[in-house]
């Protein structure tokens, strides 16, 4: 059985502005205090896992351990499968620039590569992805749980919509109309990658928590 939480104030281990909004946002309806990683002064970890869960477990244990408090972390990214799965676990590396993450630039990086293995191929290239997020939830004394959601969808060129953050803008999740870069917060939030994870450690973990 999952431990519960049962503190009053949360580390959101992650140092990405549009995650620690979204991880927020989710835990409104829980009576917990949240504090982001960067504004305890939390170095980030070196991602050197090979899998969504272990970047998670290695970015949630490192930030519960430095401050002595519970800590939640993220590890997410687009898996693409005519590039084989990636970016996958190197989806932030792949927006990476001498100035810093640009995600457009990383958006324009998936569509050269889909391009390329098109020129390739007689029939068309599948455009199928999804988005996969694991999220820790990790304890001082070096416990931890962990959980995995996916969202299934295709890719979109050009660009579409301002929201969200990311790949968002290319993505368009099954079945739908909309990209993540199009759909207001509280409808990506009922589909999500994150909250398909989220639904899972709220249900193990959370239980007890929410507010009245």
């Amino acid at each position: 059985m999952a431990r519960r939480f049962s503190e009053d104030k949360l580390i959101v281990a992650s140092h990405n502005k549009g995650k620690l909004v979204e991880i927020a946002e989710l835990l409104t309806r829980f009576d917990v205090e949240t504090v982001g990683a960067d504004e305890l002064g939390l170095p980030e970890p070196e991602e050197t896992g090979k899998t969504f869960i272990a970047n998670a477990e290695l970015k949630a244990l490192a930030s519960a351990t430095k401050a002595g408090l519970p800590a939640l972390a993220d590890d997410s990214g687009l898996a693409v499968d005519a590039l084989d799965g990636a970016p996958g676990i190197y989806s932030a590396r792949w927006a990476q620039t001498p100035n810093g993450r640009d995600f457009d630039f990383g958006m324009h990086k998936i569509e050269m590569a889909m391009s390329q293995k098109q020129s390739g191929e007689a029939s068309p290239v599948p455009r199928t992805a999804r988005f996969i997020c694991a999220l820790s939830l990790a304890w001082p004394d070096g416990h931890v749980e962990s959980f995995e959601g996916t969202v299934e969808g295709t890719l979109v060129w050009p660009m579409r919509g301002k929201n969200g953050f990311g790949y968002d803008p290319i993505f368009l999740p099954l079945g739908g109309d909309l990209t993540f870069g199009e759909m207001a917060p509280e409808a990506k939030h009922a589909m999500s990658h994150r909250a398909d994870a989220f639904t899972q450690l709220v249900e193990a973990c959370f239980a007890d928590h929410i507010a009245h």
